[in-house]
């Protein structure tokens, strides 16, 4: 491959797979170390992929590879076992409430969704994956992705909720004003 199709792919899918990096590690630097890493094993392995419409796939599949051989050298990973299931029940909340809702408010919640129920939310929502791919990138079956989709979302709506609650309550989350009319915010 060509150093400027090289630069081509970076400055094509960096900015996704770093914030699939983010939302799997939940740190900057490691993001970009995972990052990075993908790209590495790209220039190193890439040249093998047949085809380049599946150039985007080989990347997320190779970051979240990567990601969970850094899991396993030495950070514990959450059992999908453990999972309290009164944490998944159904919480509603209603469309004005989240479309109110800050976007780093609902970043933070999808932060604190269980891991194995955050990567299919964040490739699904946030990278726009369908459900085929998001399988091939996770490499588990599409039933399971759909699985860990509505476990996940039940999280999210929970942690939201919660977090709708603390600002109502007076908790320590200060509110702002609206931002409606501004540009660039919704």
């Amino acid at each position: 491959m060509a150093d400027a199709d090289f630069i081509q792919l970076v400055d094509r899918f960096y900015p996704a797979l770093y914030r699939f990096a983010l939302s799997l590690a939940r740190s900057e630097a490691d993001a970009c170390d995972l990052t990075q890493q993908t790209f590495y094993v790209w220039a190193t392995k890439g040249h093998a992929l047949r085809e380049a419409e599946k150039a985007k796939s080989w990347l997320f599949t190779t970051l979240y590879r990567e990601f969970l051989k850094g899991r396993r050298r030495g950070e514990r990973m959450t059992a999908l076992d453990t999972v309290n299931e009164a944490e998944v029940e159904q919480v509603t909340l209603a469309p004005e409430t989240v479309s109110s809702m800050d976007a780093e408010v609902v970043m933070a919640a999808l932060q604190e969704v269980d891991e194995a129920f955050r990567a299919p939310l964040t490739l699904f929502y946030i990278e726009e994956l369908s459900y085929q791919e998001i399988a091939d990138v996770l490499e588990i079956p599409i039933g399971t992705v759909m699985s860990r989709l509505s476990r996940g979302k039940a999280q999210l709506r929970a942690r939201l909720t919660a977090a709708k609650e603390n600002a109502a309550g007076g908790g320590s989350v200060v509110k702002f004003p609206s931002s409606k009319g501004k540009a660039g915010h919704g």
